[in-house]
């Protein structure tokens, strides 16, 4: 059996698993409430319960077993449980036992990673995965890294006990407020552990992410990035690999292709045009990248998804 331990210096431990979502959709919260145990009360064992569970312990301790794994929890730690995995009260609390607990899922793909290097490396296959099953063809994805266990800081307490305050809105609005808080709270959680990454590799590559949005029609090159961002391409080239698992020219051909389906499917122009729209001077050179990708042309995929009978090229 593996064991593991609250780690006393605050945020995630450096041995917890990353939980890699990829948005959108945001993971959205269902419910949330307060369980309490006696001394020589366990933690109940559920299988496949269906939905993520974020338990933070506000008193005592708690020991729970998932998947082969023991966590010992102080209060103050907190787990998320999966739901797809079975857990279970591994042995009885010592003193009494409070915890605070959220349930919340998602639509779209996520994993869990033994580290940051693992969740990196693994991210554009997830993403790939990730706009099958969330139905998302024309949309910009990114992902977010919550650890699986953590230390929660008093900030983040006071964001958690913020839900049992909401009991007191009507229903209608607790709801929406619930929601709110509760996105609120895991942005906070993925820009945490963000900080504890490499945080000069993570900045240089949104900056580089944004100037390709930003500026993704112009002719862009490794050589105008080296002067708009001051870094040597080499540099640029590694912090894009490591956050977004693509250079920073494959990145270009990656948003100028999303934003082409876009345009494929919310307005009538021409192939020709979309080309030129995105940065592309030549429409053979656009539709032979489109087709690489997509496996179909983009005359095709417009068809595919505005009700035009699409018949695929026969091998």
């Amino acid at each position: 059996m593996n064991f593991k331990y609250s780690n006393l210096f605050g945020g995630a431990g450096l041995d917890s698993p990353i939980l890699h979502f990829i948005t959108p959709p945001i993971p959205y919260f269902i419910d949330c409430g307060r369980a309490y145990y006696e001394a020589g009360e366990y933690h109940i064992s559920r299988s496949d319960i269906g939905v993520f569970d974020l338990i933070v312990v506000t008193r005592g301790a708690l020991a729970v077993n998932e998947n082969g794994t023991e966590w010992r929890l102080q209060e103050g730690d907190a787990l998320i449980l999966m739901p797809d995995g079975h857990h279970y009260g591994s042995a009885a609390c010592e003193t009494e036992t409070e915890l605070l607990w959220i349930h919340f899922q998602t639509y779209g793909s996520w994993k869990e990673s033994s580290d940051m290097d693992e969740c990196l490396a693994n991210q554009a296959q997830l993403i790939e995965t990730h706009k099958k099953s969330a139905y998302l063809n024309h949309c910009d994805v990114c992902s977010i890294f919550i650890p699986k266990h953590m230390r929660i800081s008093s900030k983040e307490m006071e964001m958690l006990e913020h839900f049992s305050q909401l009991d007191q809105e009507p229903q209608s609005m607790r709801n929406w407020k619930r929601q709110a808080s509760f996105q609120h709270f895991m942005q906070h959680l993925d820009r945490g552990l963000s900080s504890l990454s490499d945080v000069a590799a993570i900045r240089i590559a949104e900056k580089i992410e944004l100037y390709i949005r930003h500026n993704y029609s112009l002719p862009i090159s490794n050589p105008l990035l080296q002067k708009e961002l001051n870094y040597h391409p080499n540099y640029l080239a590694r912090s894009m690999l490591k956050v977004y698992g693509m250079t920073p020219m494959e990145y270009l051909l990656h948003y100028r292709l999303e934003q082409a389906k876009k345009l494929l499917l919310q307005t009538a122009w021409s192939v020709a045009r979309i080309a030129e729209e995105i940065g592309f001077n030549h429409v053979s050179y656009f539709s032979s990248c489109f087709s690489k990708k997509e496996g179909i042309s983009p005359s095709n995929f417009r068809n595919k998804f505005t009700g035009t009978e699409y018949k695929p090229k026969s091998l």
